[in-house]
């Protein structure tokens, strides 16, 4: 065991012991607290956690080992995983392994004994911030941890080149930027012949693949920094396909549409968060993990209306694109997110693709 100290922006710092690699300078990045009560293989593994410091606010951690079935990408994604306690001998039938060995071998640092409670409500309490973990209490440089900012985040974690999905359905191109395999799971477990292209796929190259639609997927990162996927998704636009935006996809097509994204104090990032469908007032339990959200205040009623809405802060969580066979969420409609999760979106994208396929 050795000694790890966790740096905040704010000049706090938390100590705990390492495990997992070891970092051989201090590694920083955007620190967030995830409330998931389970699922930390996906959390580990979600594309969306790129380059961040991730802190898991239930207290155990590795007590099922891991599952690579599990898994939403084979990289795990954060720069480091920070915990109560870690399970060293897990028990489960579906175990593969062990936590501190699967963060070792693709270079996560672990963090184990800190005060996860206290070190939430200080990110919760101080809003967005950078972190920094270190083998020292002095060894973090306060104007370069203020001043970090991750930088081509989508193109870091998109397909380097096309992979194609056979089924006999109508063909959904997703635009990748940071696509989790359950997103594929999605489309493909309902039939239909998937494209997935990189982020930065030039638009001629898109309408190539002849789509019947188009989904922007999730992804990491600041959705200002992609002007060029915004570029190109206007360009969709003007073909009238069918669209969905899921997370990510959901933000870059706001800015597409000329809405505006900004900072939220605290994100949400976990498996439990309520969502209230505007349309009939059902509630939803998703899966999310964001730290910016689309500003409400600039939808108009011939841009568009609101899909679905945060039950505990109200912020924006869908839109439905007036007049057009666009939509999109700020959740993944994942099947896992809860008992009355909101797969059926994919049925929508699907249902639009079949009449626009009829149409020709």
């Amino acid at each position: 065991m050795y000694k790890l100290y966790l740096t905040l922006e704010d000049g706090s710092v938390f100590e705990g012991e390492g495990f997992g690699a070891k970092p051989e300078q201090a590694v920083m990045g955007e620190v967030v607290f995830d409330t998931g009560m389970a699922g930390y293989l996906e959390t580990l593994t979600d594309k969306r956690n790129h380059g961040r410091v991730v802190v898991q606010t239930f207290p155990l951690a590795g007590n099922y080992g891991v599952i690579s079935a599990d898994f939403e990408s084979q990289d795990a994604a954060p720069r480091a995983y920070i915990v109560k306690e870690w399970c060293r001998q897990p028990s489960n039938f579906r175990s593969e392994g062990a936590l501190g060995a699967f963060l070792k071998e693709r270079g996560v640092v672990g963090m184990s004994g800190v005060d996860t409670r206290r070190l939430t409500r200080a990110i919760r309490d101080g809003g967005p911030m950078n972190a920094a973990v270190s083998t020292a209490r002095d060894a973090v440089d306060a104007a370069k941890l203020k001043d970090y900012k991750l930088t081509g985040a989508c193109e870091a974690v998109s397909t380097a080149e096309q992979r194609v999905f056979e089924g006999v359905g109508p063909h959904a191109v997703i635009l990748d930027c940071g696509a989790n395999e359950s997103t594929i799971r999605g489309l493909l477990s309902r039939g239909c012949r998937v494209t997935l292209m990189p982020c930065g796929s030039p638009l001629a190259e898109i309408l190539a693949r002849k789509p019947d639609g188009v989904l922007l997927s999730e992804g990491p990162g600041d959705p200002s920094d992609n002007a060029g996927i915004t570029d190109t998704i206007r360009g969709l636009l003007d073909t009238g396909l069918p669209m969905l935006g899921v997370g990510l996809g959901h933000q870059l097509l706001a800015l597409a549409f000329g809405l505006k994204t900004v900072r939220m104090g605290r994100g949400h990032h976990g498996g439990n968060l309520p969502a209230r469908h505007v349309p009939d007032g059902k509630i939803y339990i998703t899966a999310q993990n964001h730290s910016c959200k689309v500003d409400a205040s600039t939808l108009t009623p011939s841009v568009g209306r609101e899909l679905f809405v945060n039950v505990n802060d109200g912020s924006n969580e869908g839109i439905e694109y007036a007049g057009r066979p666009v939509f999109s969420s700020q959740f993944r409609p994942d099947p896992r997110g809860g008992p009355q999760n909101p797969s059926f979106l994919y049925d929508v994208l699907i249902k639009h693709m079949e009449e626009a396929h009829a149409k020709g």
